[in-house]
């Protein structure tokens, strides 16, 4: 057990702040929930600081506890809705062709695309590519097996590479004809 100090847990947490404050933000999507989602996940990191090993990955930590914080909420909100979370499996499997990206976009643009994400594709999207956790680490702080990040990842891209694609469109780059098969 370590003891406990408000010097060891800024030295230790505080320096994520702003970094889990900006995925709270993709997540609940309202900076009003992200604040309060912070904030329960840095009184619950206080509370459990005692159990926390010095010198392992506290950023991991206190991922583990904003994920697990959001979860809770999340179940609680939806607790009259069937979630499945796999619905659009389907449309990603049978997805014959997706346009290229066009090489400049706005932050605005991607951050738009990010948004439009479902929420557990959204999750694995901001640890793997924005946070640059590896795909264990993703997995440990979701609570999931490996294979259902490397899974959403995978069509969380397709998904982002589709969604992006539109706005290539937009830019005047022509959408490829490919031929349709009888």
């Amino acid at each position: 057990m370590n003891e406990i100090t408000p010097e060891i847990f800024e030295a230790e947490a505080m320096a994520h702040i702003h970094d889990l404050y900006r995925t709270a933000v993709r997540l609940t999507m309202n900076h009003t929930d992200a604040d309060d989602l912070v904030q329960e996940t840095y009184m619950q990191a206080w509370k459990s600081f005692d159990r926390y090993e010095l010198g392992t990955n506290c950023r991991a930590w206190l991922y583990k506890i904003l994920f697990n914080k959001f979860d809770h909420h999340r179940r609680k909100k939806f607790t009259q809705a069937k979630y499945i979370q796999e619905a659009d499996e389907l449309v990603f499997d049978n997805s014959v062709y997706s346009a290229p990206i066009p090489e400049h976009l706005t932050d605005q643009e991607v951050i738009a695309a990010l948004n439009k994400l479902p929420e557990h594709y959204r999750s694995v999207v901001l640890l793997a590519d924005v946070h640059d956790f590896d795909y264990k680490e993703v997995a440990a702080i979701l609570d999931i097996p490996i294979g259902t990040v490397m899974s959403r990842l995978s069509r969380a891209r397709g998904q982002l590479k589709k969604s992006l694609a539109s706005v290539a469109v937009e830019y005047g780059v022509g959408a490829i004809n490919v031929p349709a098969f009888a």
